[in-house]
């Protein structure tokens, strides 16, 4: 899996960077299919934002959280991104079941 963390008018330290980094290791452990993930950091005036797009076989899953602490909004980040993570795979199986339900009931 290919990270990347930038920051728009902020500085990536090395603790921020870590924290991206566990909070985001949590989340995609369950997801085998992940190719790279991109996490935008960024400050305007008082609002701290916080942008991930995860490249999975298929599809793009992309989620942005504000709020007035960083770390405040990379927690909220990564509650949504599960929340993304967790329909995308029951999506996807359901998909394959489904189509072996109707199979099996047409025959």
């Amino acid at each position: 899996m290919n990270l990347n963390i930038t920051g728009h008018h902020v500085e990536v330290t090395p603790a921020i960077r870590d924290y991206v980094t566990g909070k985001l290791d949590r989340v995609i452990r369950h997801f085998d299919n992940v190719t790279s993930v991109g996490v935008i950091l960024s400050v305007e005036k008082l609002r701290q934002k916080a942008e991930v797009t995860v490249h999975v076989r298929g599809k793009d899953i992309h989620v942005e959280s504000e709020d007035s602490d960083m770390y405040a909004a990379i927690d909220a980040l990564t509650d949504k991104l599960d929340r993304q993570v967790l329909k995308y795979k029951t999506k996807a199986a359901d998909h394959g079941h489904d189509s072996l339900k109707n199979h099996v009931a047409e025959s």
